[in-house]
């Protein structure tokens, strides 16, 4: 029987992909897959599947997202099973509560299989735990892409506040993310840290803090994960202890 499912493909380590959405890649007949989404994954799906790039990088569009909704509907009225698939999670930025909305609107089978945000699995990954033991009891999930060109829908006096804060599509506008917490009251010593292609052979991380990123020209690229709070100081310690152990450095 035809449905659509959307899966979440995890922060990129094939091996992060739930049982589940495994299971769900072998019987499918179309994976409509996001740009971000490791080429890696789509090794579960069988051979004769059609798989079809759907995604956009770096504000670039291969398909906008009517003309997605449009593929869905029509696979699925020609009755095939079709994976929507989508790094991290479906409904952390991802568009997937709008597509499932579309595809309720025009009567259309469907099930959400949640994958790990690369939010949360990027920094546990680099060893930086969103929440801490008398550290860090609040975190936030903010997008940093511009909308109308700029960054207003932030309301930067609600999230100052918060222990720990976590940007995504943040790169361009890092600089003036960092001024805008400052300006708002954020310690402007505290560390941001950014973990850059995740899970990939080229993966970066990068230690800073607010003041820094606000006024010196640090480089970093896309797509990446920032994360903003003291949080930040325990991958230090963590590495620092790796490296006493494996007879590196004394501490």
């Amino acid at each position: 029987m035809a449905k659509i499912y959307l899966i979440g493909a995890g922060p990129g380590d094939p091996e992060l992909l739930t049982i589940k959405a495994i299971r769900t890649l072998e019987c499918v007949d179309i994976v409509l897959y996001d740009k971000l989404v490791n080429i890696n994954i789509l090794s579960y799906a069988k051979k004769e599947a059609i798989k079809i790039c759907v995604g956009k990088e770096n504000g670039f569009h291969s398909i906008e997202q009517d003309d997605i909704n449009s593929l869905m509907l029509t696979y699925y009225n020609l009755g095939f099973k079709v994976a929507r698939l989508k790094s991290g999670d479906p409904f952390v930025f991802g568009r997937g509560a709008e597509e499932a909305l579309f595809l309720r609107m025009h009567n259309v089978e469907f099930e959400i299989i949640p994958g790990i945000t690369s939010a949360i699995g990027l920094p546990t990954h680099a060893y930086i735990p969103v929440t801490y033991r008398g550290l860090s009891s609040s975190f936030a999930v903010i997008t940093g892409h511009r909308m109308n060109g700029n960054l207003e829908h932030i309301n930067w006096h609600s999230i100052v506040g918060i222990d720990t804060l976590i940007f995504l599509m943040a790169v361009s506008s890092r600089q003036e993310i960092a001024k805008r917490l400052i300006g708002a009251g954020r310690d402007k010593s505290e560390p941001v840290a950014f973990i850059e292609n995740g899970f990939c052979d080229d993966e970066r991380i990068v230690v800073t803090t607010l003041e820094s990123l606000a006024y010196e020209n640090i480089e970093i690229k896309s797509p990446s994960v920032m994360v903003i709070g003291k949080v930040v100081n325990i991958r230090n310690k963590l590495k620092s202890i790796e490296l006493a152990l494996s007879g590196k450095i004394n501490i």
